[in-house]
């Protein structure tokens, strides 16, 4: 089980793409990861700026942030088959 005390960030992107190759290389290793969606459009808490800019001029490529991490003691060998130099 990942948690927020084992954890470590491996891939932080905006393409669904990347992401998903990513999570089947992991899965295919059979390397436990925890992805975090990040909605970039959504109102803030803290404050909305939304309201008043609206969505003019936002790239729709980067509605979304997709955050990868998994288990500080996988992270050096799914930092190697991410980068391609470990067989899944």
């Amino acid at each position: 089980m990942i948690t927020i005390f084992n954890r470590r960030q491996l891939l932080t992107t905006f393409s669904t793409e990347e992401q998903a190759d990513a999570r089947n290389k992991l899965a295919a290793a059979g390397l436990d990861y925890f992805c975090r969606c990040i909605n970039r459009r959504s109102p803030s808490a803290l404050g909305d700026t939304r309201a008043r800019s609206g969505t003019f001029g936002e790239q729709p490529d980067l509605a979304y942030e997709y955050i990868l991490y998994v288990k500080r003691a996988d992270y050096d060998q799914a930092v190697a088959l991410l980068a391609g130099t470990l067989d899944s």
